[in-house]
This record gives structure tokens, C-alpha cells and sequence, in this order.
């Protein structure tokens, strides 16, 4: 099978868009609803982002307040889910609203590589809710036509880094990780995907910037300027070199 570029996968939160302003404003909203009296800040919220699922963020930082919470049964598994169902309906309110907004260059290389034939593909742990609301504001409501694939956390429950979601992909897909490149966010999502055999681009934002991305094949600001011909070369370099990825800021 060729190698040659044949598909893009993005990542979602803080890849497409800069989302986890609006997510942490959203817990918040979920934490006072429900009366418990938790607020996270944005040093707690960015430490809290290295746990990977807004469910699995909520318990890890229920553990942490209350050390004596061993048993994991329906009653606080519960009480996790009726949190998260208020989060996402607030950060939906947000998007809806106009709170978040896609990063510099998404949607022309988008469109750039959907009208040149590439495969399209989504690969997050986020829900596939947060996806559409994102997606359906910021591309129109026909953004689905768009990617061949999504695959998110509905379908891939093991949260990145572990790679399923990357795995998955790649399957339905039909290719093999050498004919693709991965965009993330994350060192999280860095490792997700290079587990899975992607070549990656990271684009960091303000929450991941501390993150160590070594392995990535660039390290960009954002994808503005960022043309196919580029990515068909540093791909190429990948496939065909057989050094350390170069990282470039």
C-alpha cells in the first residue's frame, strides 16, 4: 500500500480550537448547579488536563478532595455522569454563544485538503456532543461531510494516550499510519498518536505549552501559513528518513 499522504486526523479540544477556557468555565457551572461547592482555577484546571475525559477528570478530582472515596459504585458513578451531562449542556451555551472559536489555519487547511482529495478524520476523547456543537458553529451543519471518520469517546473508551482512538481510526480508515499525519494538542495526545505509528504535528496552546513533545514531527504556534505542500513534505520526511523527527517552533 502507498505511503504516500492520504489523510489527516485531528485531534478536537485545544487542536481545532482553542476549547478549555469554555470546558473549565462549564464544570464550574455543573460544580455550583449541583451545590458542592468546587471550583476549579486554571492552574488546577491545567494540571487537571493531564487526565484525559471530562468524566474521568471530575472523579480523579473527587479522589483528590476526598482520599476516602474507595468505592466507585452507581451512586457516585452517578453522580459523575449527572455532572458531566450539566457540563456539556453549559458548554454547549458557550459555543452556541460564540465563546470558542476555531485556531488560526484549521478551517482553510481543512478545505484546503478536503477540495485536494485527502481523507478527513477526527480522533478525541472528547464527546461526540462537544464535537458536533464545536463543529456544527464553526463549519455549518453539514460538517460531518467533511471527515471520512470520527472517532471519539463514545467509541474509543480508553483515553489517550493510551492509542485506541488513533487504532481505530486507522482501521476504518483503511491506511496504514505511514500514509497519515496526526494533529494534536497534547502530550497526551502526542504519545496517543505516535503509539499508534502516526507522524505528528503539535500546535500547543496556553494549557499545554509546559507539555514535552519530543517525538513530534513539528511543534507550530498554529496551522496558519501551513500549506499541503508543506505537510507532504515534512510527512515524506518521516516516512523516508529514518532519524529523530526534527522539532521546530
Amino acid at each position: 500500500m502507498s505511503t504516500s499522504l492520504q489523510a489527516l486526523i485531528f485531534d478536537v479540544d485545544g487542536t481545532l480550537a482553542d476549547t478549555e477556557a469554555a470546558h473549565l468555565a462549564a464544570f464550574n457551572e455543573a460544580f455550583a448547579q449541583e451545590g458542592l461547592g468546587w471550583h476549579w482555577d486554571l492552574p488546577l484546571y491545567t494540571r487537571l488536563l493531564e487526565v484525559s475525559g471530562g468524566k474521568e477528570r471530575i472523579l480523579h478530582y473527587w479522589r483528590q478532595v476526598q482520599p476516602e472515596l474507595t468505592d466507585i459504585g452507581h451512586g457516585v458513578r452517578d453522580t459523575v455522569a449527572r455532572l458531566h451531562e450539566l457540563k456539556t449542556a453549559a458548554y454547549e451555551r458557550a459555543v452556541r454563544q460564540g465563546a470558542v472559536q476555531l485556531r488560526p489555519g484549521v478551517l482553510k487547511l481543512i478545505e484546503t485538503a478536503h477540495d485536494a482529495g485527502l481523507r478527513l478524520a477526527i480522533a478525541t476523547t472528547t464527546s461526540p456532543v462537544n464535537i458536533a456543537a464545536l463543529l456544527r458553529q464553526a463549519i455549518g451543519p453539514d460538517w460531518s461531510y467533511r471527515f471520512a471518520v470520527v472517532e471519539d469517546a463514545s467509541t474509543a473508551p480508553r483515553k489517550k494516550p493510551d492509542p485506541m482512538v488513533y487504532r481505530q481510526t486507522l482501521a476504518r480508515l483503511g491506511l496504514p499510519a505511514a500514509a497519515c499525519l496526526a494533529f494534536e494538542d497534547s502530550a497526551n495526545g502526542l504519545a496517543a498518536a505516535r503509539a499508534a505509528g502516526l507522524a505528528t504535528v503539535v500546535t500547543p496552546n496556553g494549557f499545554t505549552a509546559h507539555h514535552d513533545f519530543r517525538g513530534a514531527l513539528r511543534v507550530l504556534p498554529d496551522l496558519s501559513g501551513v500549506t499541503l505542500a508543506a505537510l507532504r513534505a515534512w510527512h515524506a520526511e518521516a516516512v523516508h528518513r529514518d532519524t529523530e523527527p526534527r522539532i521546530t517552533s
